[in-house]
């Protein structure tokens, strides 16, 4: 998209992501999250954070339910809202890889096109796409939130794995599965797989 003619950005004239790295001591990136709506990413989310903040590396989580309470409450669950979510989102998460943040990702997702869209929002080298691969049928056994009983009744329209596709990536940089796995032990994976692309040389 290009930048209107009264819009005048002073990024250039800020200090640069490398010298946020410095002082962090950390290299950004980006991990994506995506999966079914109870696949478990919050939860694995929250035990990572948790992790890479013991290993004094500064994180940040953007949680769907989080951004959606707040930034973008304004936006329903269409697929030009969808779209619009994970645009908003992606430029939020770009901003902060910029300031040298690890950013912790966790959203549905579902299609191809949507993450491809945050991938090249966020830039390829940044973007590190995490399949949360938790089976439809355990998502549902779960549901924590009460949604898929809701949309098996008709009362949620589009909801993802009942009335809505979800895309299952075709090669995730990482693949989680949780079945007879503790989100913790999901989140060391996802940490020790994080570790060396964030640590500076």
């Amino acid at each position: 998209m290009n930048t209107p003619a009264n819009i005048h950005p002073v990024s250039h004239r800020l200090l640069q992501r490398a010298d946020k790295e410095a002082l962090l001591g950390q290299r950004a990136c980006a991990a994506w999250m995506t999966g079914l709506s109870g696949s478990g990413k919050s939860t694995i989310a929250i035990a990572l954070e948790r992790m890479l903040h013991a290993a004094g590396r500064f994180c940040v989580v953007l949680d769907g339910d989080n951004v959606r309470a707040g930034l973008n409450n304004n936006l329903g669950f269409s697929e030009a809202d969808r779209t619009e979510n994970i645009r908003r989102i992606a430029e939020l998460a770009k901003l902060f890889v910029q300031n040298g943040a690890v950013v912790i990702c966790c959203f549905v997702s579902p299609t191809a096109a949507i993450r491809e869209q945050a991938r090249t929002i966020i830039g390829t080298e940044d973007f590190i796409e995490v399949f949360v691969d938790t089976p439809l049928e355990e998502c549902e056994r779960r549901d924590v939130k009460g949604l898929y009983a809701k949309a098996r009744k008709g009362e949620i329209k589009d909801f993802t794995g009942i009335n809505a596709p979800f895309e299952v990536p075709a090669s995730p940089a990482l693949r989680l599965t949780t079945i007879n796995r503790s989100a913790e032990t999901a989140a060391e994976t996802l940490l020790q797989f994080l570790l060396p692309r964030i640590q500076r040389s």
